[in-house]
């Protein structure tokens, strides 16, 4: 990213602001405003914020709308990337001056890793969270699966909508749940095939990840995959040898155990069966992180994860963004050095910190003092964005 602008995004009613490859450090107190620069940054990645899940925030009170606007350079392409967040309504984007029919268009366009201290979450927290990183991640590998998820979030809808009325009606509402059942079994047989095949390609770079932020001599970590389709998986680590059923298996699969829970599903009017209620498993040794892991242990299996993902989205030919949001204050030194030796090879690294000397000296290379208001370059680092 070569420059950034945004306009009444959180606390910012402006900020124009160049950027360069390598490190850039944000510096201030807490509550100035520096994890709403990186905020934006990651929300053109994801469509989404890491700190909550509805748009109204990111717009400064008193606002209509927010305004990110972004010049990126990916390999020989220059991109200008606009977009307008409208709480209640559509929001909008353009790439270079040109409208995009759908907002989700632009997911995959910029690629991101973002580690904060939310993503303790990722460990000792719900599935919800689990299953959102492994869907924001299949999204930036394979942008026309962002069209599979957000079609089968309607079906599922529709589906938990009619239901509530068939569990009263039955007879005719019968017949159109079956039509929906096929929608939901076909969508979720290839988020299925998908999320699998990422717990496989994700296994090694999080196991070898774990290795570098604990120590060879810890106790290996692993990836599972728990599913309520059981020819999906039962939560066992996935291996680089295990086979992956094939998309048209898993819908076979899913529709056979839809079939079996009808009568449940009716009595609770909920479906039971799907994407939407499995979980990543993350496994240290023989048993599952979540409430075996001591605190330590699970911040050591949250960064893996992280440092994971960056390592096979840099595998697959580009380096994405870095973002460190403020976490160097909350590690010890292993896990300092693991997350500073990916953030030096970084092609960009974005970090916050309330107090410069928590990051690591070889990562100190620009700084953005954040403060009153207002963001202040310390270091000349390029150009900006031509009439933006």
């Amino acid at each position: 990213m070569r420059h950034l602008q945004l306009g009444s995004f959180r606390s910012w009613e402006r900020v124009d602001l160049a950027l360069r490859p390598g490190p850039t450090v944000f510096v201030g107190r807490n509550g100035e405003g520096k994890t709403n620069l990186v905020e934006a940054v990651g929300y053109l990645a994801t469509m989404g914020s890491h700190r909550v899940s509805s748009d109204a925030p990111m717009v400064r009170h008193g606002d209509a709308q927010a305004v990110i606007r972004a010049a990126l350079r990916r390999g020989d392409r220059e991109l200008l990337v606009e977009l307008e967040i409208n709480p209640g309504r559509a929001n909008r984007v353009r790439v270079n001056r040109a409208p995009l029919p759908r907002p989700r268009e632009l997911l995959g366009l910029v690629r991101t890793v973002l580690f904060a201290p939310e993503d303790l979450a990722l460990v000792r927290g719900d599935p919800t969270e689990r299953r959102r990183f492994l869907d924001e991640l299949l999204v930036t590998r394979t942008p026309r699966l962002a069209g599979v998820r957000a079609d089968y979030d309607r079906v599922l809808k529709q589906r938990n909508a009619l239901l509530k009325t068939a569990r009263m009606a039955r007879g005719k509402a019968i017949e159109t749940l079956d039509v929906w059942d096929g929608h939901l079994t076909d969508l979720g047989g290839q988020l299925l095939a998908a999320r699998l095949q990422l717990v496989a390609d994700l296994g090694p770079h999080m196991a070898r990840a774990y290795a570098d932020v604990a120590g060879a001599d810890a106790v290996p970590a692993a990836l599972g995959y728990s599913s309520t389709v059981p020819a999906a998986g039962d939560g066992t680590p996935i291996g680089p040898a295990t086979p992956i059923p094939p998309a048209a298996e898993l819908t076979a699969a899913m529709r056979e155990r839809v079939a079996e829970r009808r009568g449940d599903e009716l009595d609770r009017g909920v479906t039971l069966v799907g994407p939407h209620r499995d979980d990543l498993v993350i496994h240290l040794g023989p048993a599952p992180a979540k409430g075996f892991a001591s605190h330590g242990e699970s911040w050591s299996l949250a960064l893996a994860l992280k440092l994971a993902t960056f390592a096979l989205l840099r595998a697959e030919g580009e380096d994405p963004i870095l973002i460190l949001d403020d976490v160097f204050a909350t590690l010890d030194s292993e896990r300092r050095a693991a997350l500073a030796s990916v953030a030096r090879s970084a092609e960009q690294t974005l970090i916050t910190a309330a107090v410069l000397e928590d990051v690591p000296a070889e990562l100190r290379g620009a700084r953005v003092q954040v403060g009153d208001g207002a963001v202040t370059v310390l270091e000349e680092i390029g150009d900006g964005v031509e009439d933006a």
